[in-house]
Protein backbone atom coordinates (compact mmCIF):
# COMPACT_ATOMS: atom_id res chain seq x y z
CA UNK A 1 0.00 0.00 0.00
CA UNK A 2 2.78 2.32 0.72
CA UNK A 3 4.49 1.30 -2.26
CA UNK A 4 1.60 2.73 -4.61
CA UNK A 5 0.94 5.48 -2.45
CA UNK A 6 5.19 6.63 -2.89
CA UNK A 7 4.84 5.95 -7.31
CA UNK A 8 1.23 7.43 -6.99
CA UNK A 9 3.11 10.90 -5.50
CA UNK A 10 5.76 10.38 -7.35
CA UNK A 11 3.61 10.68 -10.46
CA UNK A 12 1.86 13.57 -9.67
CA UNK A 13 4.69 15.65 -8.59
CA UNK A 14 5.68 15.04 -12.34
CA UNK A 15 3.03 16.70 -13.63
CA UNK A 16 3.61 19.21 -12.09
CA UNK A 17 6.90 19.79 -12.69
CA UNK A 18 6.57 18.51 -16.01
CA UNK A 19 6.87 21.70 -18.72
CA UNK A 20 3.51 22.90 -19.91
CA UNK A 21 2.36 21.58 -23.67
CA UNK A 22 2.91 24.25 -26.31
CA UNK A 23 -0.98 24.81 -27.46
CA UNK A 24 -1.63 23.90 -31.13
CA UNK A 25 -1.43 27.06 -33.48
CA UNK A 26 -4.97 28.20 -34.74
CA UNK A 27 -5.76 26.87 -37.50
CA UNK A 28 -9.36 27.85 -39.49
CA UNK A 29 -12.25 25.07 -38.93
CA UNK A 30 -14.34 25.41 -41.38
CA UNK A 31 -14.48 26.88 -45.33
CA UNK A 32 -12.79 30.57 -45.53
CA UNK A 33 -15.41 33.27 -47.12
CA UNK A 34 -13.17 35.86 -49.30
CA UNK A 35 -15.76 39.05 -49.71
CA UNK A 36 -15.26 40.49 -52.95
CA UNK A 37 -16.87 44.12 -53.42
CA UNK A 38 -17.00 44.22 -56.85
CA UNK A 39 -18.13 42.60 -59.99
CA UNK A 40 -16.89 39.35 -61.32
CA UNK A 41 -14.39 39.00 -63.73
CA UNK A 42 -12.79 42.22 -62.58
CA UNK A 43 -9.33 42.56 -61.21
CA UNK A 44 -10.48 42.05 -57.57
CA UNK A 45 -12.64 38.84 -58.32
CA UNK A 46 -9.63 37.55 -60.34
CA UNK A 47 -7.24 37.96 -57.70
CA UNK A 48 -9.45 35.88 -55.07
CA UNK A 49 -9.56 33.22 -57.04
CA UNK A 50 -5.73 33.20 -58.16
CA UNK A 51 -5.89 32.90 -54.11
CA UNK A 52 -8.02 30.69 -54.17
CA UNK A 53 -6.10 28.24 -57.14
CA UNK A 54 -2.83 28.71 -55.22
CA UNK A 55 -3.46 27.48 -52.13
CA UNK A 56 -5.51 24.60 -53.28
CA UNK A 57 -2.63 23.38 -55.82
CA UNK A 58 0.03 23.73 -53.08
CA UNK A 59 -2.25 22.15 -50.48
CA UNK A 60 -1.62 25.63 -48.18
CA UNK A 61 -4.90 25.43 -46.25
CA UNK A 62 -7.03 22.11 -44.75
CA UNK A 63 -10.30 24.29 -45.95
CA UNK A 64 -11.41 25.45 -49.11
CA UNK A 65 -12.12 28.94 -50.35
CA UNK A 66 -15.45 30.55 -50.94
CA UNK A 67 -15.76 33.53 -53.40
CA UNK A 68 -18.56 35.78 -52.10
CA UNK A 69 -19.32 38.78 -54.50
CA UNK A 70 -20.87 41.81 -52.73
CA UNK A 71 -20.64 44.54 -55.77
CA UNK A 72 -23.86 46.36 -54.54
CA UNK A 73 -23.60 50.01 -53.50
CA UNK A 74 -20.58 51.09 -55.43
CA UNK A 75 -18.45 48.40 -53.40
CA UNK A 76 -20.17 49.38 -50.07
CA UNK A 77 -22.50 45.93 -49.03
CA UNK A 78 -19.08 44.16 -49.19
CA UNK A 79 -17.44 46.35 -46.92
CA UNK A 80 -20.09 46.35 -44.18
CA UNK A 81 -20.53 42.73 -45.25
CA UNK A 82 -16.99 42.61 -43.33
CA UNK A 83 -17.15 44.54 -40.82
CA UNK A 84 -20.49 42.96 -39.70
CA UNK A 85 -18.51 39.52 -39.32
CA UNK A 86 -16.46 41.04 -36.51
CA UNK A 87 -14.63 38.09 -34.61
CA UNK A 88 -15.39 35.88 -37.30
CA UNK A 89 -11.60 34.36 -38.50
CA UNK A 90 -13.21 32.27 -41.14
CA UNK A 91 -13.99 35.56 -43.12
CA UNK A 92 -11.21 37.73 -45.44
CA UNK A 93 -12.33 40.76 -47.14
CA UNK A 94 -9.88 42.19 -50.19
CA UNK A 95 -9.24 45.82 -49.72
CA UNK A 96 -7.90 48.31 -51.90
CA UNK A 97 -9.00 52.40 -52.66
CA UNK A 98 -12.79 51.64 -52.22
CA UNK A 99 -11.66 51.89 -48.43
CA UNK A 100 -11.42 55.31 -48.72
CA UNK A 101 -13.23 56.50 -51.18
CA UNK A 102 -16.50 54.98 -50.39
CA UNK A 103 -16.72 56.28 -46.67
CA UNK A 104 -15.42 59.63 -48.03
CA UNK A 105 -18.05 59.83 -51.07
CA UNK A 106 -20.68 58.37 -49.87
CA UNK A 107 -20.80 58.76 -45.90
CA UNK A 108 -20.74 55.17 -45.16
CA UNK A 109 -20.38 53.99 -41.87
CA UNK A 110 -16.87 52.16 -42.01
CA UNK A 111 -13.42 52.92 -41.50
CA UNK A 112 -10.55 50.39 -42.40
CA UNK A 113 -9.83 50.93 -39.07
CA UNK A 114 -12.92 48.37 -38.75
CA UNK A 115 -11.36 45.89 -39.97
CA UNK A 116 -7.86 43.94 -39.14
CA UNK A 117 -5.43 44.87 -41.56
CA UNK A 118 -3.40 41.18 -42.57
CA UNK A 119 -1.06 42.28 -45.43
CA UNK A 120 -1.08 43.81 -48.84
CA UNK A 121 -0.33 40.90 -51.64
CA UNK A 122 0.42 43.28 -54.69
CA UNK A 123 -0.23 46.87 -56.06
CA UNK A 124 -2.15 47.17 -58.84
CA UNK A 125 -1.85 50.25 -61.65
CA UNK A 126 -4.36 52.12 -64.45
CA UNK A 127 -3.73 52.56 -67.68
CA UNK A 128 -5.25 55.10 -69.88
CA UNK A 129 -6.89 52.78 -72.72
CA UNK A 130 -8.86 53.82 -75.89
CA UNK A 131 -10.37 51.56 -78.67
CA UNK A 132 -7.95 49.54 -80.62
CA UNK A 133 -9.64 51.56 -83.89
CA UNK A 134 -8.87 55.23 -82.95
CA UNK A 135 -6.07 56.82 -84.79
CA UNK A 136 -4.40 58.00 -81.57
CA UNK A 137 -1.42 56.46 -80.21
CA UNK A 138 -0.14 58.50 -77.63
CA UNK A 139 -1.82 60.11 -74.27
CA UNK A 140 -0.96 63.45 -75.54
CA UNK A 141 -3.16 63.29 -78.54
CA UNK A 142 -6.04 61.54 -77.45
CA UNK A 143 -6.32 64.16 -74.69
CA UNK A 144 -5.66 66.87 -77.05
CA UNK A 145 -8.77 65.71 -78.76
CA UNK A 146 -10.64 65.62 -75.82
CA UNK A 147 -9.94 68.86 -74.47
CA UNK A 148 -10.45 69.89 -78.94
CA UNK A 149 -14.17 68.21 -78.34
CA UNK A 150 -15.36 70.39 -75.38
CA UNK A 151 -16.58 69.72 -71.73
CA UNK A 152 -19.07 66.39 -71.44
CA UNK A 153 -18.45 65.28 -75.33
CA UNK A 154 -15.90 62.74 -74.75
CA UNK A 155 -17.17 59.80 -72.27
CA UNK A 156 -14.73 58.01 -69.76
CA UNK A 157 -15.90 54.27 -68.14
CA UNK A 158 -14.74 53.10 -65.50
CA UNK A 159 -15.96 50.89 -61.98
CA UNK A 160 -18.26 52.71 -59.93
CA UNK A 161 -18.57 55.72 -58.88
CA UNK A 162 -16.53 58.14 -56.79
CA UNK A 163 -13.90 55.59 -56.56
CA UNK A 164 -10.97 54.88 -57.89
CA UNK A 165 -11.47 55.11 -61.98
CA UNK A 166 -13.60 58.40 -61.35
CA UNK A 167 -10.61 59.76 -59.03
CA UNK A 168 -7.84 59.18 -61.75
CA UNK A 169 -10.16 60.56 -64.28
CA UNK A 170 -10.98 64.36 -61.98
CA UNK A 171 -6.56 64.25 -62.12
CA UNK A 172 -6.86 63.59 -65.79
CA UNK A 173 -9.32 66.63 -65.90
CA UNK A 174 -7.19 68.61 -63.31
CA UNK A 175 -4.07 68.01 -65.76
CA UNK A 176 -5.02 68.10 -69.16
CA UNK A 177 -7.58 70.32 -68.84
CA UNK A 178 -9.93 67.62 -70.28
CA UNK A 179 -13.61 67.52 -68.86
CA UNK A 180 -15.14 63.75 -69.55
CA UNK A 181 -18.29 62.49 -68.91
CA UNK A 182 -17.77 60.01 -66.46
CA UNK A 183 -20.29 56.74 -66.73
CA UNK A 184 -20.03 54.18 -63.80
CA UNK A 185 -19.90 50.38 -64.68
CA UNK A 186 -20.47 47.33 -62.37
CA UNK A 187 -16.45 46.22 -62.72
CA UNK A 188 -13.61 47.04 -65.10
CA UNK A 189 -14.58 44.05 -67.08
CA UNK A 190 -18.08 45.91 -67.94
CA UNK A 191 -15.82 48.91 -68.60
CA UNK A 192 -13.75 46.72 -71.01
CA UNK A 193 -16.67 45.99 -72.85
CA UNK A 194 -18.52 49.02 -73.42
CA UNK A 195 -14.96 50.50 -74.65
CA UNK A 196 -15.04 47.16 -77.42
CA UNK A 197 -18.45 48.54 -77.79
CA UNK A 198 -17.31 52.28 -78.40
CA UNK A 199 -20.09 52.75 -76.44
CA UNK A 200 -17.60 55.07 -74.24
CA UNK A 201 -14.37 56.65 -75.66
CA UNK A 202 -11.79 55.58 -72.88
CA UNK A 203 -11.66 54.09 -69.85
CA UNK A 204 -8.87 53.97 -67.12
CA UNK A 205 -9.40 50.16 -65.83
CA UNK A 206 -6.45 47.86 -64.53
CA UNK A 207 -3.97 46.17 -67.04
CA UNK A 208 -5.48 42.89 -65.93
CA UNK A 209 -9.05 44.20 -67.09
CA UNK A 210 -8.21 45.10 -70.94
CA UNK A 211 -5.41 42.17 -71.35
CA UNK A 212 -7.83 40.09 -73.63
CA UNK A 213 -9.00 43.30 -75.50
CA UNK A 214 -5.61 44.33 -75.98
CA UNK A 215 -4.31 40.83 -77.30
CA UNK A 216 -7.24 41.05 -79.75
CA UNK A 217 -6.56 44.53 -81.21
CA UNK A 218 -9.64 45.70 -79.44
CA UNK A 219 -8.55 48.88 -77.21
CA UNK A 220 -4.55 49.97 -76.36
CA UNK A 221 -2.84 51.60 -73.53
CA UNK A 222 -1.76 55.03 -74.48
CA UNK A 223 0.33 55.33 -70.67
CA UNK A 224 0.10 54.04 -67.35
CA UNK A 225 -0.32 55.94 -64.33
CA UNK A 226 3.28 55.31 -62.06
CA UNK A 227 6.13 56.95 -61.62
CA UNK A 228 7.91 54.47 -63.50
CA UNK A 229 7.34 51.99 -66.46
CA UNK A 230 6.05 48.18 -65.74
CA UNK A 231 8.90 46.12 -65.17
CA UNK A 232 7.83 43.24 -67.65
CA UNK A 233 9.09 43.13 -70.90
CA UNK A 234 7.75 40.47 -72.51
CA UNK A 235 5.51 40.94 -75.42
CA UNK A 236 2.18 40.89 -74.83
CA UNK A 237 0.06 42.48 -78.07
CA UNK A 238 2.09 41.95 -81.15
CA UNK A 239 5.42 43.40 -80.72
CA UNK A 240 4.45 45.25 -77.70
CA UNK A 241 5.32 44.80 -73.54
CA UNK A 242 4.15 46.69 -70.40
CA UNK A 243 6.89 47.91 -70.49
CA UNK A 244 7.05 49.38 -73.81
CA UNK A 245 3.51 51.69 -72.34
CA UNK A 246 4.53 55.30 -71.23
CA UNK A 247 4.01 56.64 -68.03
CA UNK A 248 1.74 59.64 -67.92
CA UNK A 249 4.37 61.94 -66.73
CA UNK A 250 6.80 60.93 -69.49
CA UNK A 251 3.71 61.88 -71.29
CA UNK A 252 3.24 65.34 -70.16
CA UNK A 253 0.85 64.49 -67.13
CA UNK A 254 2.29 64.55 -63.81
CA UNK A 255 -0.08 62.19 -62.77
CA UNK A 256 0.64 59.21 -60.69
CA UNK A 257 -2.09 56.22 -58.68
CA UNK A 258 -1.59 52.76 -57.34
CA UNK A 259 -3.88 51.23 -56.16
CA UNK A 260 -3.06 48.51 -52.51
CA UNK A 261 -4.26 45.08 -53.44
CA UNK A 262 -4.90 44.20 -49.20
CA UNK A 263 -6.06 40.86 -47.19
CA UNK A 264 -8.21 41.90 -44.25
CA UNK A 265 -9.78 40.13 -41.62
CA UNK A 266 -12.87 41.18 -39.66
CA UNK A 267 -12.23 43.22 -36.34
CA UNK A 268 -11.81 41.69 -32.90
CA UNK A 269 -9.98 38.66 -34.23
CA UNK A 270 -6.90 37.21 -32.40
CA UNK A 271 -3.09 37.92 -32.75
CA UNK A 272 -2.64 33.88 -33.74
CA UNK A 273 -5.61 34.12 -35.98
CA UNK A 274 -3.83 37.21 -38.05
CA UNK A 275 -0.72 35.03 -38.03
CA UNK A 276 -2.04 32.31 -39.46
CA UNK A 277 -2.91 34.41 -42.37
CA UNK A 278 -0.09 36.28 -42.73
CA UNK A 279 2.30 32.98 -42.81
CA UNK A 280 -0.61 31.71 -45.45
CA UNK A 281 -0.12 35.05 -47.36
CA UNK A 282 3.91 34.56 -47.47
CA UNK A 283 3.37 31.40 -48.72
CA UNK A 284 0.75 32.20 -51.61
CA UNK A 285 3.16 35.14 -52.86
CA UNK A 286 6.23 32.90 -52.83
CA UNK A 287 5.07 30.44 -55.67
CA UNK A 288 6.00 30.88 -59.01
CA UNK A 289 1.86 30.73 -59.99
CA UNK A 290 1.55 33.99 -58.61
CA UNK A 291 4.16 35.48 -59.91
CA UNK A 292 2.83 34.81 -63.29
CA UNK A 293 -0.32 36.13 -61.81
CA UNK A 294 1.82 39.40 -61.38
CA UNK A 295 3.23 39.60 -64.88
CA UNK A 296 0.14 38.76 -66.60
CA UNK A 297 -1.99 41.47 -64.73
CA UNK A 298 0.99 43.62 -64.59
CA UNK A 299 0.85 43.80 -60.96
CA UNK A 300 3.93 45.17 -58.77
CA UNK A 301 5.26 42.81 -56.48
CA UNK A 302 4.62 43.76 -52.64
CA UNK A 303 4.19 41.77 -49.43
CA UNK A 304 3.59 44.29 -46.71
CA UNK A 305 2.26 43.25 -42.99
CA UNK A 306 2.55 44.42 -39.57
CA UNK A 307 2.79 48.32 -38.41
CA UNK A 308 4.37 48.87 -42.38
CA UNK A 309 1.11 48.12 -43.59
CA UNK A 310 -1.04 49.82 -40.96
CA UNK A 311 1.82 53.28 -41.97
CA UNK A 312 0.75 52.76 -45.14
CA UNK A 313 -3.11 52.57 -44.95
CA UNK A 314 -2.78 55.38 -42.89
CA UNK A 315 -0.62 57.53 -45.26
CA UNK A 316 -2.31 56.63 -47.93
CA UNK A 317 -6.46 57.13 -47.05
CA UNK A 318 -5.02 61.17 -46.10
CA UNK A 319 -3.57 61.54 -49.67
CA UNK A 320 -7.15 59.95 -51.28
CA UNK A 321 -9.03 62.69 -48.90
CA UNK A 322 -7.08 65.47 -50.48
CA UNK A 323 -7.43 64.49 -53.81
CA UNK A 324 -11.21 63.82 -53.10
CA UNK A 325 -11.57 67.22 -51.41
CA UNK A 326 -10.23 69.14 -54.65
CA UNK A 327 -12.60 67.03 -56.71
CA UNK A 328 -15.52 68.03 -54.79
CA UNK A 329 -16.07 63.65 -54.33
CA UNK A 330 -16.67 64.61 -50.26
CA UNK A 331 -19.71 64.33 -49.14
CA UNK A 332 -20.03 67.06 -47.10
Amino acid sequence: MRTTLTLRFAALAALLTAPAVAQTKWEPQKPIEIIVNAGAGGATDQLARTIQAVCLKHNLTKQPFIINIKPGAGGAEGMLEAKKASGDPHKLFIGNSGIYAIPLANKVPFNWRDLTPVAIVALDEFCLWVHGDTPYKTAKEFLDAVKAAGPNKMKMGGTAALREDQIITALIDDKAGTKFTYIPYKSGAEASVQLVGKHIDANVNNPSESISQWKAGQCRPLCIFSKERSEYKQKVAGDQSWNDVPTAKEAGYDIEYVMLRGMFLPGDVTADQTAYYVDLFKQVVSKPEWKEYLEKSALKSAFIAGKEFTDFLVKDEARHKEIMTKAGFVAQ
